[in-house]
């Protein structure tokens, strides 16, 4: 079983920054993937990017060249590193594990940006 705690979210103005944090309850190291959802009012849940433990990337075309997702092993942490964000990123973004063929959810973090 694999807990995770999401935190970094919050109100951010357009073009502004934000980094989510994802902790593990386990090493990640052991962990086959790991990534970022988000949930907008009224729309379907997207996956936003993802990580395997040999590091291969996947991000959603929206998000390609600002936001960037990593990784610290020593700390079982997941980064997703979200800059020049817009309007339409405002939603609940949602930390996955996929380990032992389970896929494994945070609570989710608010995201809003707005002016």
């Amino acid at each position: 079983q694999v807990r995770l705690v999401e935190s970094g979210g919050g109100l951010v103005q357009p073009g502004g920054s934000l980094r989510l944090s994802c902790a593990a309850s386990r090493s990640i190291s052991t962990i086959y993937a790991m990534g970022w959802y988000r949930r907008a009012p009224g729309n379907q849940r997207e996956l936003v990017a993802a990580i395997t433990s040999s590091s291969l990337r996947n991000y959603a075309d929206s998000v390609k060249g600002r936001f960037t997702i990593s990784r610290d092993n020593a700390k079982n942490t997941v980064y997703l590193q979200m800059n020049s964000l817009k309007p339409e990123d405002t939603a609940v973004y949602y930390c996955i594990a996929d380990y032992n063929g389970l896929r494994y959810w945070g609570q989710g973090t608010q995201v809003t940006v707005s002016s």
